[in-house]
C-alpha cells in the first residue's frame, strides 16, 4: 500500500522560508517521477515542481529562483524548499508519485498540508 505523508506546512510572514517534506512508504518501482502541487479553494491544481528518478527538475515559472525540489532515496524522502515566500504562495500544498511514463492523476497523492504567507 502505497503511502504518502506531507508535513512542514504552517504560518509564515512574507519573505520568510519554509520547508516541506513527503515521505513516501510501499513503493517498490524505480522508474518514477515526483512532484510539488499546490491548490487553492475554488482554484485550479497548480503544479509547482517536480522531480524525475536522474534528478532533473522542473519548476513553474511563479516559483524560479524561490523553490528548490530535492529527495533523499535513502530516506524515501521528497522535499520542497521554499524561500521568499509571497502571499500569493498561500495554498494546500500536495505531493505526488507516478511512471514517469504516465499521467499525475494515475498516481499516488498525499493528504496536502497548508501553507499560510501574509
Amino acid at each position: 500500500h502505497v503511502q504518502l505523508v506531507e508535513s512542514g506546512g504552517g504560518s509564515v510572514q512574507a519573505g520568510g522560508s519554509l520547508r516541506l517534506s513527503c515521505a513516501v512508504s510501499g513503493y517498490t518501482y524505480n522508474t518514477y517521477c515526483m512532484g510539488w502541487f499546490r491548490q487553492v479553494p475554488g482554484k485550479a491544481r497548480e503544479g509547482v515542481a517536480t522531480i524525475d528518478r536522474n534528478r532533473r527538475s522542473t519548476y513553474a515559472d511563479s516559483v524560479k529562483g524561490r523553490f528548490t525540489i530535492s529527495k533523499d532515496n535513502a530516506k524515501n524522502t521528497l522535499y520542497l524548499q521554499m524561500n521568499s515566500l509571497k502571499p500569493e504562495d498561500t495554498a494546500m500544498y500536495y505531493c505526488a508519485l507516478r511512471v514517469c511514463t504516465l499521467d499525475w492523476d494515475t498516481g499516488y497523492w498525499g493528504q496536502g498540508t497548508q501553507v499560510t504567507v501574509s
